[in-house]
């Protein structure tokens, strides 16, 4: 007797991989990542003033929510200014009130201040 032949529903057919797109995310943790930020509790850095005497560049950017923000810069004594969020690849510090797009084109982050 001839093998029976596998038959394939369009319901089967469609069902399948999103079954194995939701197995390989449980996988891979993505489903709730345990380093996200908690949407209720995050409050963004807040700007300051800085004194800018301490920093060699002066040069300012408006971020995604409007506000000014002192582009990264280096520092006279090549210590982290107050109000400085990351030190780049490059040596200087960033005042981003965000992480995401910090020190691009400074070489990436270096270290993450306070």
């Amino acid at each position: 007797m001839p093998p029976h032949p596998i038959t394939n529903t369009k319901e089967d057919n469609l069902r399948f991989p999103f079954k194995a797109l939701l197995a390989l995310l449980a996988v891979l943790g993505l489903n709730s990542p345990a380093y996200a930020l908690d949407p209720t509790t995050y409050q963004p850095r807040q700007y300051q003033q800085l004194d800018e005497s301490q920093l060699l560049e002066h040069n300012h950017y408006t971020n995604k929510e409007g506000k000014s923000v002192h582009a990264p810069a280096h520092t006279r004594n090549g210590e982290a200014p107050p109000g400085a969020s990351a030190k780049c690849g490059d040596g200087s510090y960033s005042f981003s009130l965000h992480r995401r797009g910090t020190c691009s084109h400074h070489g990436g982050v270096a270290s993450w201040l306070g």
